[in-house]
């Protein structure tokens, strides 16, 4: 296939895509303006904002998560930065992590333009970005192929690859090879993401790591956490980031627990606090319905919210909890504080994981399922390192989880091993910072240039 037949077939099909991505909007809330001018690249008569930017490219909740640590480098740096997003979850992730950017100037975000040739045109004419950094995997034809005509530089960070991707992209043919091949620069996760690009068609690859060890979590949020847990008292399983068809497993893994508890009339301090945390939030009503039919005492991080943390009132709530539910975002380091062992969800279906980086560098012991093909090295690694246990069922997780509540050796050797894994992958957000520096210098005007 070639970018024309593309094209083509993506205009086609493209009322199909838009009722699709209409429907996916109701259902997860939030304004997603999917049939805004915006979205084709038109911008009326706004005038273009004052530049130059270089544009962050965070298709989603993930991509924007890993995106931050790049973010706070180039705006600490002195650049201006422009955000783009697809998805509201993404968008929001974003307006909450650099609202005082936003409110300074420094930073806009804006929806990345569909994958029109004439919208990309109007987008990059309108904005005018020095360089374009791609947060791990987003690749789109068009937009790359007006990019090289507009001599704007783009990058793909971060960037997994897996065999599967390979796959799909060797099947598009001239049309992914070509795309792959107009990245000023490429910087892998892992060795083998890196061998996987370059069969694709990338150029420049080379290996800079994983931009989710670089991440910041929130010292307000780790004290504030930690704080609660030790005020409440009560042993801790955090279950996080869990995906479609992950909370009915768990549901049914804990329900023995909380039940033999109950039936043994122990005090409250004694008894196992469980956390459910939805990676989404279109899932946090379905998944409160689902608690709520086990007829088990269950309070929402929303409610603790109102009281305020510190509060007695919000303790009291937690005091006889069986299970507190997760419905915010952008507070994993308040839960993870909180944790003495912590399951990552996205991993016990067929999804391929989710990040639980956040949690080692916290130094919680940590339980994955059986797919994570989105995280294979970092959890390769960490498996080795002894930072990280597998299970390959919900059930099994839950058993070593309530094994670790009871064995505080080996908890501690989990966590000094998370503490020390993470600490020898940090750096991949300055190396990619160096590469960026080094192409902006390579694009400025001749007299501009340090000699």
């Amino acid at each position: 296939m070639n970018r024309f037949i593309y094209t083509l077939l993506l205009r086609l099909i493209s009322p199909f895509l838009l009722a699709w991505m209409s429907l996916r909007a109701r259902r997860s809330g939030g304004n997603w303006q999917v049939y805004s001018p915006l979205r084709f690249g038109y911008y009326g008569k706004q005038a273009p904002p004052r530049g130059p930017f270089v544009m962050v490219h965070a298709v989603s909740l993930g991509e924007m998560r890993a995106a931050q640590p790049l973010v706070q480098a180039l705006l600490s740096e002195g650049h201006k930065v422009l955000l783009t997003h697809l998805t509201y979850t993404g968008y929001a992730e974003g307006q909450r992590a650099f609202n005082k950017a936003i409110i300074d100037g420094q930073l806009i975000q804006q929806w990345l333009p569909y994958d029109f040739p004439g919208a990309a045109k109007r987008f990059y004419a309108h904005y005018q970005p020095q360089l374009i950094a791609v947060i791990e995997r987003e690749v789109w034809p068009n937009l790359l192929h007006q990019a090289r005509r507009a001599d704007i530089p783009v990058l793909l960070v971060s960037a997994r690859f897996s065999a599967r991707s390979l796959r799909k992209a060797v099947r598009m043919g001239a049309l992914m090879h070509t795309a792959y091949a107009r990245f000023t620069a490429i910087y892998a996760q892992t060795f083998q993401d890196a061998q996987r690009l370059e069969h694709a068609g990338g150029k420049a690859v080379r290996v800079s790591g994983n931009f989710k060890f670089d991440v910041q979590l929130s010292a307000d949020q780790v004290e504030r956490g930690k704080w609660f847990a030790d005020s409440l008292g009560r042993k801790i399983v955090v279950i996080a980031s869990t995906r479609e068809g992950e909370d009915q497993q768990f549901i049914d893994a804990i329900r023995r627990y909380i039940k033999r508890e109950q039936q043994q009339d122990l005090d409250c301090h004694q008894r196992t606090l469980f956390y459910l945390i939805p990676r989404h939030p279109q899932r946090f009503e379905s998944a409160a319905t689902l608690l709520q039919a086990e007829g088990w005492n269950v309070v929402r991080r929303s409610e603790l919210m109102q009281t305020g943390d510190g509060t007695s009132s919000s303790l009291a709530c937690c005091k006889n909890a069986d299970v507190l539910l997760g419905d915010s975002l952008g507070e994993m380091a308040w839960y993870y504080s909180q944790a003495q062992v912590a399951i990552v969800g996205g991993s016990f279906a067929a999804l391929g994981g989710q990040n639980f980086i956040e949690a080692c560098a916290l130094g919680v012991p940590v339980i994955v399922g059986p797919h994570t093909r989105n995280f294979e090295q970092a959890v390769s690694d960490a498996l080795a390192e002894g930072a990280a246990l597998r299970a390959n069922n919900a059930e099994t997780a839950v058993k070593q989880a309530m094994q670790l509540l009871e064995d505080s050796t080996q908890r501690q050797r989990m966590a000094d091993a998370g503490h020390h894994w993470v600490q020898k992958h940090t750096g991949s957000v300055q190396r990619v910072m160096t590469g960026i520096n080094e192409v902006l210098s390579q694009h400025l005007p001749p007299d501009q240039r340090q000699h």
